[in-house]
C-alpha cells in the first residue's frame, strides 16, 4: 500500500501538468468548436448555443482540399525523407572511423537547432527568382512562377529537417541489427543489394515505421513552410486554422478544424501502424 501511494505522489506533478497543459486547453477547444460564430465578434460568447454546423460545413470541397493537400505532401515529404534517410543513417553506423561517426552525428543534431525561419528564408533565396529558379524550371521545363515549382520547393523546405530527423531516427536502429547477417547471405550466395533488401531493411522496419510517423507528424503541423514558401499556392491545414483564429476570429470553426484534423491524423497513424504490424508478424 505504501509503494502504491509513493507512486501515485511521484506521478501527481506530471498529471497535472497534463492535466492543465494537455487535456484542460484541449477540451476547450473541443467546446468551443460546438459554438455558434456569431460575426462581428471575437470568438464566441459563452452564452452562445451549441451547434453542429461547424463541422457540417466541412464537408465542402475546398476544406476536403486542405486536407487532401496536407496529406498528400506528408505522405510523399515522409516517404522520401526516409529513402533519402536510409542511405545516411547506414553510412554512418558502419563507419569504421568514430571520429568521422561522432562528427556525423553532430552535424546532423546542429541541423536540428537551425532556425525554422532561418532554413525556409535559406531555400527562399536559393530556389527564388536571385537563385536558382530559371536554371531548376529550365531543366524541368515549368514555370518558376506556376503550381509544380511552387510544390517542388514546399517539399524542399519539408525535407530540410526530415532528413536529419529521420536519420538520427534510423541510426539506432542500423546498429542494433548485427552486420554479420547480411555477409552470411552473401557468403550463401547474395548479391550484396539483395542481401541488404532481403536482410537489413525488413529487420529495420520498427524503425523505418517510427521514422515515417515522426516525419508525417512534422508535415502535417508544419505552418511556416507552406506559408513563406507556398506562395500562397500551397497551404496546409495548419495555415487555414491559423486563417479562422487570428484573421477573421472565428474560433468555433478553427477549433472545428482542428479536431478533425487531430482525429482523422491519429487514425491513420494507427492504420499505419496496425497495417505495418500486421504485415511483420505475418512474414
Amino acid at each position: 500500500m505504501l509503494k502504491g501511494r509513493g507512486t501515485l505522489l511521484l506521478l501527481l506533478p506530471g498529471l497535472g501538468l497534463f492535466l492543465a497543459l494537455l487535456v484542460l486547453p484541449l477540451a476547450n477547444v473541443v467546446e468551443e468548436s460546438f459554438r455558434l460564430f456569431v460575426p462581428g465578434r471575437i470568438g464566441s460568447a459563452k452564452d452562445a448555443p451549441y451547434t453542429l454546423f461547424n463541422y457540417t460545413e466541412l464537408i465542402e470541397p475546398a476544406y476536403v482540399f486542405y486536407l487532401l493537400e496536407t496529406f498528400r505532401f506528408g505522405f510523399v515529404s515522409s516517404l522520401t525523407a526516409l529513402v533519402i534517410a536510409f542511405p545516411i543513417a547506414y553510412a554512418m553506423a558502419r563507419q569504421g572511423s568514430p571520429l568521422l561517426r561522432k562528427l556525423s552525428i553532430g552535424f546532423l543534431i546542429g541541423m536540428l537547432f537551425l532556425s525554422t525561419l532561418v532554413r525556409v528564408y535559406a531555400l527562399q533565396l536559393t530556389f527564388g527568382p536571385t537563385g536558382y529558379a530559371k536554371l531548376i524550371s529550365g531543366l524541368l521545363n515549368v514555370s518558376p512562377n506556376g503550381r509544380f515549382y511552387t510544390e517542388l520547393v514546399v517539399t524542399f523546405g519539408l525535407l530540410h529537417y526530415l532528413i536529419p530527423i529521420s536519420a538520427i531516427t534510423l541510426l539506432g536502429t542500423i546498429q542494433n541489427v548485427n552486420p554479420k547477417l547480411a555477409e552470411a547471405a552473401q557468403v550463401l550466395g547474395a548479391s550484396r543489394l539483395k542481401s541488404h533488401f532481403t536482410i537489413t531493411l525488413p529487420l529495420c522496419i520498427p524503425g523505418l515505421l517510427s521514422a515515417f510517423l515522426i516525419c508525417f507528424t512534422l508535415c502535417l503541423s508544419a505552418f511556416v513552410v507552406p506559408m513563406i514558401l507556398g506562395k500562397g499556392k500551397v497551404l496546409f491545414v495548419s495555415n487555414l486554422i491559423y486563417a479562422r483564429f487570428s484573421e477573421i476570429a472565428n474560433y468555433p470553426s478553427g477549433s472545428a478544424v482542428a479536431i478533425i484534423m487531430l482525429v482523422i491524423a491519429l487514425m491513420t497513424i494507427y492504420g499505419v501502424t496496425r497495417v505495418v504490424s500486421t504485415r511483420v508478424v505475418q512474414d
